[in-house]
This record gives C-alpha cells, structure tokens and sequence, in this order.
C-alpha cells in the first residue's frame, strides 16, 4: 500500500462529487477520490445545448452496448455512462426532476428503512438551489443550481401545457414540488448558461482542501479484501500498478455499470457468474447486478406550420452563432438543454401516481443533433416510468477493461407493451387539442397509419429508445438478493458501501440525477455517523379522484 487515506471514494460521478465534498468538510478527515476520466473543461460539456456530443464521445463516456435485446427486435442498445470528473451529470440531459413521493415510500417498503419520502425530503432541499425560492419543498443556497432555461420564450412549450389542460389534465406549479403530476415548466440543472454537474456543484469547490485529493486517469482494477473487510483499491495508473489503503471506508461509486462490475472483479457476486468470468469467488453475494432497470422512451414527430422551431438553427452560421453568444455572454440558445416543458401523467385509473413522462422540443431532430426531415417541427418525447422489466449486469473477463455483458430484457411482459400503446394513444390526444393547431401539422413519427395494438408495438419495438436512466443493480434491501442494507453498507462485508444510482430497489418515476445527488447527500451523514436531517411533515398532492379517473 503506497498511501492511506481514511476515505477512498471510486468514481467521480455525481455520487462520489458528493461525497468527496461532504466527508472533507471534517478537516481531520483524509479523501481520496479516483476516476478513470479526465478533466470536463470542454466548451462540449459546459455547454447545455451541445448535450448530444458528450454522450456520444469515447473521451467523455464509457461506449457501452447491451447484449441483442429480445423484445427489441435483437437491437443492440447504447448504454453511455459519463468517464470524466462529474460522471453522468457531466454528460447528460440536466434534466432535474426528483420523482414522486411514491417512490420512496416503496424503497422503504422493498427493505430500505428510512428512505422513505418523509426522510429523502430534506436532502433534496440540503442539494437545492432553487431559483425561484423556498418553501417546504425547496430551498435556496444549496450547491445544486436549478431553473428553467430560458422561461420557455418559444410559444410551443406554453401551448403543449395549455393542450394538457384542455385534454382534461392538470397543470402544476412545480413537479419536484408538492404534486408531479401535471403540465409545466421543467427544470434543468444550470447556472448562470452553464452545465451544473456535480462536479460544478460539489467537487470543485472542495478541491481547494488540503485534505482532498482527486486522482484523474485511474483505472480501477479491485477492491482489495483482506477476508470480510475491504483494505484498500488497487488502481493502474500511467501503466504502472499501485495499492492505496483505506483507514475507514471505501465507497464505491462507479455507476449503475461500473459498480456491480467492480464488485464482481473484486470478487464479490454470484459465484456462477463470476467462476465463467474466470475470477475467483471471495463473497457470494447473489444480488450484484441484478434487478439492473432503466427507462425507455421515444418520440412523437410533428411538421410545424410556423417557422419557429430549432429546426432553422441546425445550420452552421446559426450554430456558430449561438456558439459565440454563449462564450461570450452564457446566454440564448446555447444556454438551456431545450426541455423547457414537460408533463407527468397516470396511464390509467387507479394508479395515485404518474407512470408516464413527456419532455417537450421544439424542434424534431434526433439524439446526435440532426434534423430528423426538411423544415420546422416539434417532438415529444415520452416513455412508461415505472416498467416491470428486470435485467442484469455481469463482468465477462477479470479486468475492468473487459466490456461488462448487459442485459435489460426491455418490454419483455404484457404490462410495459401495454403501458406504451396508452404513451401512443393518450399522446395524440393531448396534441389534437386546439391548444396546438396554429402549430400542428402532419405526424411523421410515428405516422397516422400506426394504430392497432401489433402496430403500436411493432413501431415501438423498432423505435424506442433508452433514456438513459440505467439503475438498481446493487439494490438496497434486506430480502436475499439486496446487496446494500439501509446504511448503504454492502451485506457480509466491512468498510465497504456503494453509494450510486446502483443501490435503488425500484427505479423513480423520473430522470436519475437528483435522486443520485439526494442518496449521497444523506449517505454522506450515514458515514459520519452524525444526526440526519428531520423528517419531513410536507404534504403529498394527488389528484382527487384517482381511484376512478385516468385524469
């Protein structure tokens, strides 16, 4: 072991951002936080409109696909996860959305005590910099910036909430507040035009400490074990091999992938999984990689009758325009992710919480920039939240860089074809409103003649698409499959925990960064072992009458 530290964090990622702020807060406390990416000071990153290119960058993510995916036609589905300081959040949409209080009490029902609604309340208000105050739900002065772009001066995203309400849904003042469901603004991780990763947020901030260091180019290799207690890590560095040692804890934070990964190379799993690996059985834990869940989406495509859309700024002048804005000034165009609207809907009755998404665009193009059809038009996407589809994560060879086999079975039960085929059918009714008709022309995608049930599901099977929300394979518990307890400690072992989006038992109903953010944050105080935060006695907004209405 050439150094020791108290507190060895794996992954620089939205978690381990976190952490690495919140543990060197005690000056007596030494950290040490290793990631295998490099520094996100590309203008790609910072940017929140040149979201699409990150993702797609060897450089910035780790360029990973899943195993032929039965229910999608054997397609082979991009797994991106963030490999530079900040992790995901330095790469993904900024979208901030919280999901429902409903999810949480299920944690707590699946073997989480204490992570209940009540109890995760207050730490996404200890994380929250919201711009528009504060109240019971929100909070201002936290590290995590939030806002709305810029206020949806396009018409489309005010007529896509006014379409709501006309199809009988109703609007809210604040998703991450006291009731998701609805139409209105969303909310993006941004401040003053620029990316707030977590490594804006938490990690460079902390970085000025004399008792953080932060070791970029590291490569993991394992987690070194010294019977039931981990020791240390062991890290390829520059082509050499070294060992560091860990006094307290080591916190594993690489991801939802890299995690259960690690834990396998370091040999911690299912011993079958890891004995065709070729890796040596140290810790039968049969729940490492397992239960792996993720959201899946795609997008209605609309012709558009006004020339308003972003449609006409896909061409060079205009995107060396908008670059040049942004540089000089943080604002316009290049300054917001463009989801400046979005809704939360049941996809039936009977269901207290929503289970559908949308994010509005206004433009039609696809994921990697460009322009889906010549002229204007506008896309929604939309996606089932909550699906029943479970997967699985397993290393393939005992090296970290053996591509890991992934595996989602995406769509392979009734109840998640079926949840689509309402995405499709309630969509349409919501952009027929009035509300849209100075703006709605001709549907592209997925076109007027998709409409029985084998249409709809032959079209999605062919066309949806991940939203990148990869979760749950480490999931926290006590049932026999639970790799974490409600410490985040990993079960069997000491000085060990993972701290990631890895560890939730279901996935929430929305995108995955603040929820990432919040487990750590109240994670943090779990390893100091201090007070935690007071639970929280704010009420939870349901729709009245949601044992009988769809709406």
């Amino acid at each position: 072991m050439s150094e020791s530290f108290d507190y060895i964090i794996i992954g620089a990622g939205s978690a381990g951002c976190v952490l690495a702020n919140r543990l060197s807060e005690d000056p007596g406390a030494s950290v040490l936080v290793l990631e295998y990416g490099g520094r996100d000071k590309s203008i790609l990153i910072q940017m929140p409109t040149a979201l699409s290119i990150p993702m797609n960058t060897a450089r910035f993510a780790w360029q990973f696909y899943t195993e032929p995916e039965p229910g999608l036609n054997g397609r082979r589905m991009h797994c991106p996860r963030g490999k530079v300081l900040g992790g995901s959040s330095s790469i993904n949409g900024m979208v901030y959305v919280r999901g429902h209080a409903h999810d949480y009490d299920e944690w707590a029902r699946a073997g989480a005590a204490n992570w209940d609604y009540r109890h995760c309340l207050p730490y996404f208000r200890k994380a929250d910099d919201w711009k528009f105050g504060a109240d019971a739900y929100r909070n201002r002065g936290g590290p995590l910036s939030v806002n709305n772009g810029n206020e949806m001066k396009n018409p489309l995203y005010r007529a896509f909430i006014e379409a709501g309400a006309q199809a009988g849904y109703m609007r809210t003042e604040d998703y991450n507040g006291r009731r998701q469901e609805g139409f209105g603004a969303m909310h993006m991780t941004v401040r003053n035009g620029v990316r707030w990763s977590a490594a804006n947020a938490y990690l460079k901030p902390a970085m000025q400490r004399r008792n953080l260091k932060v070791q970029t180019g590291a490569l993991i290799r394992r987690i070194v074990l010294d019977g039931a207690r981990a020791r240390g890590v062991e890290y390829q560095l520059g082509g050499k091999v070294a060992q560091v040692a860990a006094r307290r804890e080591v916190l594993l934070c690489a991801g939802s992938v890299g995690s259960p990964q690690l834990l396998q190379l370091s040999g911690i799993g299912p011993a079958a999984a890891l004995k065709d690996a070729g890796i040596q059985v140290l810790h039968d834990l049969p729940g490492v990689g397992e239960n792996l869940q993720d959201h899946l989406e795609f997008y209605f495509q609309f012709r558009c009758r006004r020339p308003i859309t972003l449609n006409a700024k896909l061409n060079w002048p205009s995107k060396f325009a908008i670059g040049a804005r942004w540089l000089l000034f943080k604002s316009g165009l290049g300054a917001t992710n463009h989801f400046e609207s979005c809704a939360f809907i049941r996809s039936r009755a009977g269901l207290p919480a929503p289970d559908i998404q949308y994010h509005f665009l206004p433009g039609a193009m696809r994921y990697d920039g460009r322009a889906a059809f010549a002229g204007h038009g506008f896309q929604v996407h939309v996606g089932h939240n909550k699906p029943n589809a479970r997967g699985r994560v397993r290393a393939t060879a005992p090296h970290p860089l053996a591509p890991p086999s992934i595996l989602f079975n995406y769509l392979d039960n009734e109840p998640d074809r079926a949840a689509f085929r309402q995405c499709v059918r309630l969509t349409r009714e919501i952009i027929s409103q009035s509300a849209m008709d100075p703006y709605r022309g001709d549907e592209i995608q997925p076109g007027a003649a998709v409409q029985s049930d084998s249409d709809i599901d032959a079209f999605v099977r062919e066309s949806v698409e991940s939203a990148y929300h990869p979760s749950c394979s480490c999931k926290m518990g006590a049932d026999k499959m639970a790799v974490v307890d409600a410490e985040t400690r990993v079960r069997g072992m000491e000085n060990l925990r993972v701290i990631d989006s890895s560890i939730f038992p279901p996935i929430p109903n929305g995108n995955l960064n603040a929820p990432t953010i919040m487990t750590a944050e109240r994670a943090a105080d779990l390893i100091k072992g201090r007070g935690m935060l007071p639970p929280s006695d704010a009420e939870v907004g349901l729709a009245e009458g949601w044992e009988g209405r769809q709406r």
